[in-house]
């Protein structure tokens, strides 16, 4: 990119969530000649959470990784601020866009804020009602400082009216995450994964990582007596986030011996995993939509939901530690979804053209 020209668009990345949001955006403003630059902030950092994401969905290599890695809320939220303040300081430019509710989202929206540059939220309007979620806050905060507020649901729109947002910031687009959902689903392979981890015809999938289920040493311990009574019914296939496998190694998870605990895996074979699932187990929001347009049974080992159209659209369902293994029992004699399930408005696979078009004439570029 020539230095001396001036940079409309710069987007902000810094966990594994963001990045099947960003490619459909980054693919369709550069088709549209917008002047951009990607920035991935390191705070997924290994090659398994991060480097294998940019591959598999053909962003480019990001022009600058800040490799701030794991830390506290603070720590780490504070380090992404400066490393950004410096580069957006260099670059001033015309808009910076994030994504998704992670630390990296919130420390973009408020340094550029700071400097008066206008930041746009894919994904915004999402709420949980709860608090105690550091994804909560950072949805709050970085919707009330965005100038272009994308929304993926119905219900988000809502939200967002009720908070007295001004209309004209919103715009209804759909779901970027699906987009890449779809455009990769061919290469969705399920024989070749339960192949290469030796899997039966008929497994569940878990993925928890949220601080309700695994930072607490009790929670951990009920946890895992959940996990176990699902195991007991069927093989568990977890592929475990950094986050957590110490407390749940602590609680005795692992020793069980039809849970598979195995490395996180890439974008393609995760989903490939989930597609032949007979159900998921998550605290996940992404994991939630993913299911929902695959239709896949999903049960949210949460008390609330930031994605309710995953319930009254899709596959998904809220329950506890306690309720699990009996919603487990009763899916596995039950009949998956025939193909042609309702989907959420607008899970189309163009919202990545809707949100580029919006930013295109905000730009100037359009």
């Amino acid at each position: 990119m020539n230095s001396d020209v001036p940079v409309q668009v710069v987007h902000v990345t810094g966990a594994r969530p963001n990045f099947p949001k960003a490619a459909p955006v980054v693919r369709a403003l550069g088709a549209r000649g917008v002047r951009q630059r990607l920035i991935h902030t390191g705070q997924h950092y290994d090659e398994r959470m991060s480097d294998v994401f940019f591959r598999q969905l053909g962003l480019p290599e990001p022009d600058e990784n800040l490799a701030v890695g794991s830390g506290s809320h603070a720590g780490q939220t504070g380090e992404v601020m400066v490393g950004l303040e410096r580069l957006f300081v260099a670059s001033r430019p015309g808009l910076v866009v994030v994504y998704g509710d992670v630390n990296s989202t919130l420390a973009a929206a408020l340094v550029a804020t700071k400097l008066g540059i206008p930041v746009a939220h894919v994904e915004a309007g999402l709420r949980s009602f709860n608090r105690s979620m550091p994804e909560e806050i950072n949805r709050l905060v970085t919707d009330r400082v965005s100038e272009l507020l994308f929304a993926t649901s119905p219900d988000a729109l809502v939200h967002l009216g009720n908070e007295g947002v001004d209309p004209a910031r919103v715009h209804f687009v759909g779901n970027p995450m699906i987009d890449t959902l779809l455009a990769n689903l061919h290469l969705f392979d399920v024989p070749l994964v339960r192949q290469q981890l030796s899997l039966p015809e008929r497994y569940v999938v878990a993925t928890l990582h949220r601080p309700a289920n695994v930072d607490d040493p009790g929670d951990a311990a009920e946890l895992t007596k959940a996990l176990h009574t699902v195991a007991d019914q069927v093989l568990i296939v977890l592929p475990l986030h950094p986050r957590g496998r110490a407390s749940l190694a602590a609680a005795g998870l692992f020793p069980h011996p039809r849970i598979r605990v195995v490395e996180p895996q890439g974008y393609v074979e995760f989903l490939s995993l989930v597609r032949g699932a007979r159900a998921v187990v998550t605290d996940s929001g992404g994991v939630q939509e993913e299911t929902t347009v695959l239709g896949v049974p999903c049960l949210t080992l949460r008390a609330e939901t930031e994605r309710p159209v995953t319930i009254s659209h899709g596959t998904n369902r809220l329950v506890t530690r306690e309720e699990l293994a009996e919603a487990v029992r009763a899916l596995l004699v039950t009949q998956r979804p025939a193909a042609g399930w309702p989907t959420p408005p607008l899970w189309d696979g163009r919202a990545g053209s809707r949100i580029a078009e919006v930013i295109a004439r905000f730009v100037g570029a359009g």
